[in-house]
């Protein structure tokens, strides 16, 4: 018997299911829980990942932050995410204590297990596999989702980018935009036109004319005939074309280059923006003049097309009140302009409706503007206006959005809302009876009907703001003869005047510019579509709404102001007529000459198809060779070849394009794969000869991320294969017993070599002992690294693609002494820090036909008995030219310019003889002075001295014998007024990195030399870094005393100088230069130094000047900063002149003339000291000027003030104290002011403005006034300015003047731009601002009025005002960018002047 559960059990049984469920639930929920708490209290470590693959990721960084727990094989997957890598194709290496250990990828250990340091940063390496480059990850290789890493852990960054991706073309893509959808065809079935630059107008237009079928039909139903023209400058032809491909490319967006060629454009055109409607104009006018030379040839519809599709006819009567008298005429017209809103109203008009009642709407001539009429023989009152009388069978209408605000004096756009209906009924609007009789009335001139556009004021098109600019199209031999038109439409019934809008042509922007495209419907399917340049897309009718304009608020005056700058300008209308309404020709019912254009169309088409594939499969790659003749030199080049072409067939094209042909057999040349930044062979390819250039390549790439060489070779001689895994070294023998670093030898090894296999490899290229050898690896810039493990592989002790080491191999007992205390270490660091420098001395030096220590071979006391002659002979140099100098001063008179008095001269007052004080030690001639390493430095001196001069043997450092061109001093020392707190910190700050950074970029785009921390750290021991402070803005520093000698003993002060002729004859007529090798960790207190003996007098009394690309220079004067930022080559000059002491600044000092046309000029250059009184500063410059300007001033007849570039401001009082009272920095700049009476300011709570009458009466203004005042107060200021002007006080009207002194304006602008009479109590409130001296302020009498001048009397002024303003530099008045008449040229161009820029 079967048990059939009841209902108490089934429930029973579902209630357990349910709690069963609930308490799952509830238990993995809470395993989630832990689980994220876990995560949140779990260490977690920072790794720093460095892509060394790629020359251009390698200064790039990525960083992940795991947790503690990750695997390494976990970490492998993450960092193969990140940088968008394919895992296992790449290695990485970690440093830990200053060795990089490579890392397992198939280790399951944590990283606390690995060794990695929660809360500390990691460094990783992230190298090459093997020698062939980590292969780049793809969407499908499944990398996105590999990482594995839960949402909840945090990421620092995404994904490095990178030059290139897998599968990626040369297509250009964005996220609106791609290259390679130009290539097919919209969803929409409709092509697009390409902008040439600001085109959108002229695609607007055509794209309209293209969806007309009227227009469209007619042009293909006319043939043209090349016998006949150009094509290339026939407009309908390439027009014809043009429609030709918008109906049957493939493309989706074709180029308008033609056409706008055949208008005579050239490219500069594609630049100029235009209005829509005057191209229509211009357009439909060249057209039918091309059509009317050729009339006889076509059909009458086809010559006066544009006519009959687009031109109406209107009557402009005046009607006297009187008599009923009226006049009128008969005007064609092509498009209908409608007022937004009319001239001095605040409400726009709402609908084209609206606006078109009040085009027909007559207006009164009364008063003033009465009419004379013909029968009365008198003025009388009369009513002037327009009335219809033929709408065309195409109705434009242009909203006349654009107008002129005659407040502002600029062009602005109107955005108000103006509704426009779907279909237009015009039978309100034509006049019926004068369609029926147009004869009834009187009428002037009943027979003249002018073509074209209306000629009444409303019609006018005022888009030209130039009368002078020559608008429309340009013929050589056009007719001006006026011919009647003929109608030759049927008058139409007002039952039949019902248009269907089909084009709504819409700008986007302002007055200034903006952007076209438009809206057409299609008379196929009835569907709206935006044609948007190349984008074209379906649209709705709420589409077509939103181009009304204007906002939801009300339609008041500035509602424009705040409305959508996106409205519709331009409205086509077409008479709903089905008899006359045509649809678009079909493919099968073109002529038989646009059928065959079609086909040449198609064919081109296919042939740019097929070009454009072989692009898409052509590989581009750098193509490098060291030619064997041309200058031994590394030529560049493009290499592009097919993908299917192969290694041999590629050879040859390299062989062609590198010019080797007669110069080297081409079965001597290979290509090879080559890194040119590390400038590494990476691999050969031997054996694959006949292997496409595809696979070797790795597939078509927008770019490579390596090059090929093409490697050459003599008959005898045999390529050497290159395996991909091996690395290049560049190795340089070390003698200590010369001091010298040998020129590279290039070797090849492999990672996996030990150290012990890599010495024997050296030791058969260099012939020397692996038994004693030292290998030395300079693993990045002055990181050297002893490689003494013997059993450690190259890859471990961190060799890369292309490396550098140094050897040494000899029985000196310098091989037990600690690395970094070694002789070898020593020379190496001195090798890797000296560099090259030429000095331009003085004309007066004495001392550069000496050098330090010529002795070769002797021992250290030699060379010091030498240096005490040395010193002696300074001492001799120091008395030649203390007698120079003396001279020299009695001779600063002669100079004539004032950059020259700016600071040779000005300091030579300063300059004191050198007293047995003063007398150098022998540190300032003596080669090196570090204690510590005197006998070794003793050595190199003695070795360095030697053979006349002697040469550096390191290629890379190397101190050749041959001449060297300096540059020419500049001498202009007023132009080149940098602040050098700025230049100091920008040029000459000691810029420090460490071995994970690049070199930080100096602000000037040189590249800083940086001295990493591992070079440092023995040098340095003990030695804090001195960074600049406040203290230092003077060019000096604490740790210096007043004569800039240091106070403590300074290190790597390496320093050799040689005599130098220039090659180019610039030392010529006594300038004489010294090659200096330097150590650049010098201080430029020791640097100069170690120059006196060169210039011949003490370094106080000598400045320094660093020479740039441009021959600028730029004064070096913090006395505590290196030459870090120093390079090989770079050039110094020494100028005589005291140099800065501590709390010194160097000022220029400028003498203000209010009056005067200009009113800065340069007079000299001092120097000013903190602590010094204003007073005391003037008694300084008096002699100075004296001599050097001929300025004999009485102290208390001139002022200093502030000069804040050319405006003038504070006025400095006599009691004030330079860095209490006034801040002073580097390079100051100050005004000198002459006074014609005594000085008026007495307090700092006083205000001295520059006042200047403005009489407009006369249209003049007076000289500048100096007013000074006791408060801030409006009223003291006009009081004052009625004081010293006479005009009362209540008729006074001030203005503060607009921009930089003298605040020039012109005469025919002041009276109305400036803000006059500000209804403020006080100056130094909104909108004055006048809260320090030097303020300008124009006054006037209010009941003067400005001078009536006649036309020529205003012109002959504005030239006047214009010559003098340009003078100043200042502004003239408002001038937008001049418009550019648009033209549309039949002749083939326009035609140039010669003359014209």
């Amino acid at each position: 018997m079967e048990m059939v559960p009841s209902e108490e059990n089934q429930l029973v049984l579902k209630e357990g299911m349910f709690w069963s469920c609930r308490q799952s639930i509830f238990d993995e929920m809470k395993k989630r829980f832990s689980q994220v708490e876990n995560a949140a209290e779990e260490p977690r470590v920072l790794c720093i990942v460095q892509d060394t693959t790629n020359a251009k990721t390698v200064n790039e960084r990525l960083t992940l932050n795991l947790p503690a727990s990750t695997t390494l094989s976990k970490l492998f997957e993450d960092v193969a995410h990140k940088a968008g890598y394919v895992n296992g194709t790449f290695d990485l290496a970690w440093r830990k204590t200053g060795d990089m250990g490579p890392l397992d990828p198939s280790s399951e250990m944590s990283l606390t297990e690995s060794g990695f340091e929660p809360g500390k940063r990691n460094f990783l390496q992230l190298s090459d596999k093997d020698g062939e480059q980590p292969q780049i990850a793809s969407d499908e290789s499944g990398t996105a989702g590999s990482s594995g890493l839960d949402d909840r852990q945090e990421r620092f960054i995404g994904p490095l980018p990178r030059d290139c991706t897998v599968g990626c073309s040369s297509d250009y893509s964005s996220p609106s935009y791609s290259y390679s959808s130009i290539l097919n065809k919209s969803d929409t079935g409709y092509v697009g036109l390409v902008n040439q630059a600001m085109t959108c107008y002229l695609n607007s237009l055509l794209q309209t004319l293209f969806m007309t079928p009227e227009f469209r039909n007619a042009l293909y139903n006319w043939e043209f005939e090349e016998s006949e023209e150009d094509p290339v400058t026939s407009i309908p032809y390439q027009l014809q074309r043009l429609f030709l491909l918008l109906q049957t490319s493939k493309k989706r967006a074709i180029e308008t280059t033609d056409v706008t060629r055949s208008f005579g454009w050239d490219s500069s055109e594609a630049w100029q923006q235009h209005d829509v409607q005057e191209l229509c104009r211009v357009m439909f006018d060249a057209l039918e003049q091309k059509w009317k030379q050729t009339e006889q040839q076509f059909s009458p519809l086809t010559a006066d097309l544009i006519n009959q599709l687009y031109q109406g006819k209107l009557k402009d009567y005046v009607r006297c009140l009187e008599c009923g008298y009226e006049s009128w005429r008969i005007d064609t017209y092509l498009d209908i302009p409608l007022v937004i809103r009319p001239f001095g109203a605040s409400q726009a008009y709402g609908s084209v409706e609206e606006a078109l009642q009040a085009f027909v709407q007559p207006e009164t001539l009364d008063g003033a503007n009465q009419y004379f009429c013909e029968r009365c023989k008198k003025k009388c009152d009369a009513r002037k206006g327009l009335r219809f009388l033929h709408f065309p069978y195409l109705l434009t209408l242009q909203l006349k959005r654009f107008d002129f605000d005659y407040t502002t004096m600029h062009r602005i756009k109107l955005n108000d809302r103006m509704s426009f209906p779907e279909e237009l009924d015009m039978g309100p609007f034509i006049d019926v009876e004068d369609e029926k009789s147009p004869q009834t009335e009187s009428c002037t001139d009943s027979g003249a009907e002018n073509e074209g556009s209306c000629h009444s004021d409303q019609m006018s098109n005022d888009f030209s703001a130039d009368d002078g600019v020559d608008e429309g199209i340009c013929l050589d031999s056009a007719s001006s003869t006026e011919r009647v038109l003929k109608p030759k439409v049927p008058s139409l019934n007002t039952s039949s005047l019902t248009f269907e809008l089909f084009s709504v042509m819409v700008h986007s922007g302002s007055a200034a510019g903006g952007h076209y495209y438009a809206c057409i419907k299609s008379f196929s399917d009835g569907q709206w579509y935006s044609f948007n340049d190349q984008h074209v897309s379906k649209i709705t009718q709420e589409d077509i709404r939103k181009t009304y304009g204007g906002s939801s608020g009300s339609r008041g005056y500035y509602s424009s102001a705040f409305a959508s700058s996106t409205n519709a300008y331009m409205l086509i209308y077409r008479l709903k007529d089905p008899s006359r309404n045509a649809k678009y020709l079909d493919c099968d019912d073109f002529p038989e000459h646009i059928k065959h254009l079609v086909q040449r169309e198609k064919e081109s088409e296919e042939q740019e198809k097929r070009q454009r594939e072989i692009e898409r499969n052509t590989c581009k790659i750098k193509l490098f060779c060291m030619h064997p003749v041309k200058m031994m030199a590394m030529m560049e080049n493009k290499l592009e070849v097919h993908k299917d072409k192969t290694l041999r067939e590629a050879t040859e094209m390299a062989y062609k394009l590198m010019e080797l042909d007669g110069v080297v057999p081409l079965d001597c040349c290979r290509l090879v794969k080559y890194d040119e930044f590390h400038e590494y062979l990476e691999r050969s390819y031997e054996g694959e000869d006949d292997t496409p250039m595809g696979l070797l390549l790795g597939g078509v790439k927008s770019s490579y991320m390596f090059d090929l060489l093409l490697e050459t070779r003599r008959p005898e001689q045999v390529f050497q294969p290159y395996k991909p895994g091996e690395v290049m070294v560049k190795v340089h023998v070390v003698d200590l017993k010369t001091d010298t670093v040998a020129p590279p030898v290039s070797i090849r090894a492999y990672l996996n070599q030990s150290i012990t296999e890599f010495k024997q490899l050296i030791a058969q290229a260099t012939e020397l002992s692996a038994e004693t050898m030292r290998v030395v690896l300079e693993r990045c810039y002055n990181d050297l690294r002893l490689l003494y493990v013997p059993n450690k592989t190259l890859k471990a002790e961190g060799f890369f693609r292309s490396n550098k080491v140094f050897v040494e191999s000899s029985e000196s007992p310098d091989h037990q002494v600690t690395f970094t205390d070694s002789l070898l270490w020593k020379l190496l660091d001195r090798h890797g820090n000296t560099i090259r420098l030429f000095v331009s001395l003085p004309v007066q030096s004495p001392g550069t036909n000496r050098t330090i220590c010529q002795k070769v071979g002797g021992d250290p006391e030699e060379c010091s008995e030498g240096s005490k002659g040395n010193r002696n002979s300074v001492e001799t140099i120091l008395e030649e030219s203390t007698e120079k100098l003396k001279n020299l001063s009695l001779q600063q008179g002669s100079s004539t310019s004032d950059s020259q008095k700016s600071s040779d001269t000005s300091d030579f007052e300063h300059i004191e003889s050198p007293s047995p004080s003063q007398e150098p030690d022998s540190s300032s001639v003596s080669a090196v002075v570090a204690v510590d390493n005197r006998e070794l430095e003793n050595r190199i001196r003695v070795a360095s001295g030697g053979s006349g001069g002697g040469t550096y043997s390191d290629p890379e450092t190397q101190f050749p014998g041959e001449e060297r061109s300096d540059s020419e001093v500049n001498n202009d020392r007023s132009t080149s007024s940098v602040d050098s707190d700025i230049l100091s910190s920008s040029h000459s700050s000691d810029t420090l990195c460490n071995a994970d950074s690049g070199p930080i970029q100096l602000a000037n785009g040189l590249d800083s030399h940086s001295i990493t921390s591992s070079r440092r750290s023995k040098a340095n021991e003990g030695k804090k870094e001195t960074w600049d402070t406040a203290e230092e803005d003077s060019g000096t520093d604490s740790e210096y005393d007043e004569n800039g000698k240091s106070k403590a003993e300074s290190y790597y002060l390496y320093f050799r100088a040689e005599p130098y002729a220039q090659e180019d004859g610039s030392g010529e007529g006594g300038q004489k230069c010294v090659l200096v090798h330097v150590d650049k960790r010098i201080t430029l207190s020791a640097f100069k130094q170690n120059l006196e003996p060169f210039v011949g007098v003490t370094s106080t009394q000598f400045k320094v000047f660093r020479v740039y690309a441009n021959n600028q220079e730029f004064e070096s004067v913090r006395l505590n900063e290196t030459l870090s930022s120093f390079s090989d080559d770079n050039k110094i000059t020494i100028r005589l002149g005291r140099a800065l002491k501590k709390g010194e600044y160097r000022v220029k000092v400028y003498q203000l003339l209010v009056n005067d046309a200009e009113p800065c000029k340069f007079l000299v250059d001092t120097v000013f000291a903190k602590g010094m009184t204003v007073k005391q500063s003037k008694e300084e410059l008096m002699p100075q000027l004296k001599d050097q300007c001929k300025l004999d001033l009485n102290i208390d007849k001139f002022r200093l003030r502030k000069k804040t570039w050319k405006n003038p401001g504070t006025v400095f009082l006599d009691y004030h104290v330079y860095e209490e009272d006034i801040n002073i920095s580097s390079n100051w700049e100050v005004f000198l002011e002459v006074l014609d009476g005594p000085e008026k300011m007495k307090s700092m709570s006083q205000l001295a403005v520059l006042t200047r009458r403005w009489t407009p009466a006369q249209m003049k203004l007076e000289p500048f006034q100096e007013v000074v005042l006791e408060s801030s107060s409006v009223e003291e200021l006009k009081e004052k300015l009625s004081e010293i002007s006479g005009v009362p006080l209540e008729n006074l009207e001030f203005a503060k003047g607009r921009g930089t002194f003298p605040c020039d304006i012109s005469v025919l602008e002041i009276h109305q731009d400036l803000d006059w009479n500000p209804k403020v109590s006080t100056l130094n409130v909104w909108p004055l601002y006048i809260c320090d001296d030097g303020a300008v302020v124009f006054y006037r009498d209010s009941t003067e009025e400005p001078m009536e001048q006649s036309e020529d009397e205003r012109n002959e002024l504005m030239k006047r005002e214009s010559s003098r303003l340009l003078k100043t530099g200042h502004r003239v008045s408002y001038s937008p960018r001049k418009e550019k008449a648009l033209k549309i040229y039949l002749d083939g161009g326009p035609v140039k002047d010669p003359g014209q820029d």
